[in-house]
């Protein structure tokens, strides 16, 4: 039972109560703990004591009654500093983890395949599911995307969890054994949250080092920092698979001109052409390079995987389709919200009308410079405005629409009247959303119905 794998007779404090802080806190009473649950939304202490969790105020807890802290993975653990809880839980000397965690030590008897990465996470979540059903197993996702893990269906030994982890919910995990664990790539982001790139690295270095080493371990090769993880592992006599989306690696899945290949056993053998997928552009043949290798080295059938990446729709808010009006393309990239994440959607197309702006991240977008070629004009939204137009000076054509709407309109008529080929708005911020909606999923939500009026008014 989920309560008694942390229990030690005190009570179990759960701080955080969305969607995976409600769900800890169902599947710890359920399994029999004490448990005292508390969030700084009055919204959402109301919520869970609808739902019927017992709430205590953790700042004025009786902290020598209490074992252990549930945390959801959006509260600061070290840095930029502790939360004042994880604070109180640190003096009592109480354990603090996450429900990934709790889901680890529960030992269900399904096998696990953990991905993780900077960016195509839930692609590559999405696309293992499908080929893994595709080949007749029962699979279910969940993590940080989907459902909250401890939502999910009890499998038997025949399914597979196919879990997408963030690095904060990592830094909360210790004990998850990982039959397959995926490192798709590294770029920066979070790094406040983690003290800097190398505390960023290091926690999603913590999925392969739970791991038994006789388990599977895929790692993209696109990128110095998981090129240096790969050869880490490799050094310490791990058995990794390398996983590359432009380019031929010895051992591995990758695709080359368009066709994913398989060299595991020595020479390439070309799998599937990729071109009648509907997934488009490098990341993503990473993506389905990346899934391939995590469903075959469960057993699934080769032909079967093959045919479920050609068939797999691709997810909603990563290079989505939303419309085309007069042979100008809408594209909702909106799950865009860092510089590494627009790049690639800018590598992918030609004659851009570039949607980009929010709350900047650290770095700017000075990386993105070798493809400002592909940009016909940038429209400009939120509060990264000024400095991307700097960024852009002399180089892209600019616009400070200020507002979504008013980009997706203008970015429209300024590529219907240009007479370029097969032009695109390509929404694809490279922020975060949090300025001027309440997440990438709203932001996109709007691009969508933006262009479908427009659509709908020709």
């Amino acid at each position: 039972m989920i309560g008694a794998v942390v229990s030690g007779g005190g009570a179990v404090a759960v701080f955080g109560l969305a969607r995976s802080g409600l769900a800890a806190a169902r599947a710890l009473a359920t399994g029999g703990a004490d448990v005292r649950a508390w969030d700084d939304d009055p919204a959402r202490r109301a919520a869970a004591a609808a739902a019927g969790v017992p709430l205590a105020d953790l700042y004025a807890a009786d902290w020598g009654e209490i074992d252990a802290l549930v945390l959801s993975p959006g509260v600061p653990l070290r840095f930029p500093e502790p939360h004042a809880v994880v604070r109180l839980a640190h003096a009592r000397g109480a354990e603090i983890l996450g429900d990934v965690e709790l889901f680890a030590r529960a030992r269900l008897p399904a096998r696990v395949v953990a991905i993780t990465g900077t960016n195509g996470k839930s692609t590559t979540t999405a696309l293992v599911l499908a080929l893994l059903r595709a080949c007749g197993f029962e699979a279910v996702l969940g993590a940080n995307f989907g459902e909250p893990v401890l939502a999910l269906p009890t499998l038997e030994a025949d399914g597979v969890y196919v879990l997408e982890l963030s690095s904060y919910q990592i830094a909360l995990t210790t004990s998850l054994a990982a039959d397959v664990a995926v490192l798709l790539n590294l770029s920066p982001d979070h790094l406040a949250r983690h003290g800097g790139m190398a505390g960023y690295i290091a926690a999603k270095k913590r999925l392969f080092e739970m791991q038994p080493g006789d388990r599977a371990a895929i790692i993209g090769v696109d990128d110095a920092d998981s090129r240096a993880m790969f050869a880490q592992l490799a050094a310490d006599g791990r058995d990794v698979t390398p996983i590359s989306g432009r380019a031929a690696v010895d051992g591995g899945i990758y695709v080359e001109l368009g066709v994913l290949y398989d060299s595991r056993d020595g020479a390439p053998r070309a799998i599937v052409d990729l071109a009648a997928a509907r997934l488009r552009g490098e990341h993503n043949h990473q993506n389905a390079a990346a899934a391939f290798a995590a469903a075959t080295a469960l057993g699934c059938d080769e032909a079967r995987a093959a045919e479920a990446l050609l068939a797999f729709p691709g997810l909603a808010h990563r290079m989505e389709a939303v419309a085309e009006i007069g042979g100008v393309q809408f594209i909702n990239d909106s799950k865009a919200t860092n510089v590494d994440a627009a790049g690639r959607a800018l590598g992918s197309f030609d004659n851009i009308y570039w949607i980009a702006g929010g709350r900047p991240k650290e770095q700017g977008i000075a990386a993105l410079a070798h493809l400002f070629p592909r940009i016909r004009h940038a429209f400009l939204i939120g509060e990264a405005e000024d400095a991307f137009a700097d960024a852009l000076a002399g180089q892209v054509a600019v616009t400070r629409a200020g507002t979504l709407p008013r980009a997706v309109s203008l970015a429209f008529a300024t590529a219907r009247d240009s007479g370029v080929a097969d032009p695109v708005v390509l929404l694809s911020p490279a922020c975060a959303s949090f300025d001027q909606f309440t997440d990438f999923e709203a932001r996109g939500d709007a691009f969508r119905d933006f262009a479908r009026l427009l659509e709908a008014a020709r």
